[in-house]
């Protein structure tokens, strides 16, 4: 039973393009989230129990983390990744 023409090759790669890059988007706003989130709760922790602020250290390691992960999802590097998956996928087809 047929379900009308195969997509070409070029429909299935931009389809499968668009798949990781909503992929790495939803990632980001995910990892953005949590972040948001957590950051608050310590916030407030760090205010109600203590006279050190020390969340400022969590704000900063975590974000170099958010900012290398804007700058991946943004600038590209989710391309690169995937231009290297398809190229290992089709070298290891080709292997057998």
């Amino acid at each position: 039973m047929e379900n009308g023409p195969a997509p070409d090759t070029s429909e299935a790669d931009k389809l499968a393009d668009a798949k990781r890059r909503v992929a790495a988007l939803k990632g980001f706003y995910i990892h953005l989230l949590v972040f948001v989130a957590v950051l608050l709760g310590l916030a407030l922790i760090n205010a109600a129990t203590d006279s050190v602020w020390w969340v400022h250290w969590v704000f900063l390691g975590w974000g170099i983390g958010i900012l290398a992960h804007a700058i991946f999802v943004f600038a590209g590097g989710s391309k690169f990744v995937a231009d290297w998956e398809r190229r290992k996928m089709r070298e290891l087809i080709d292997r057998k």
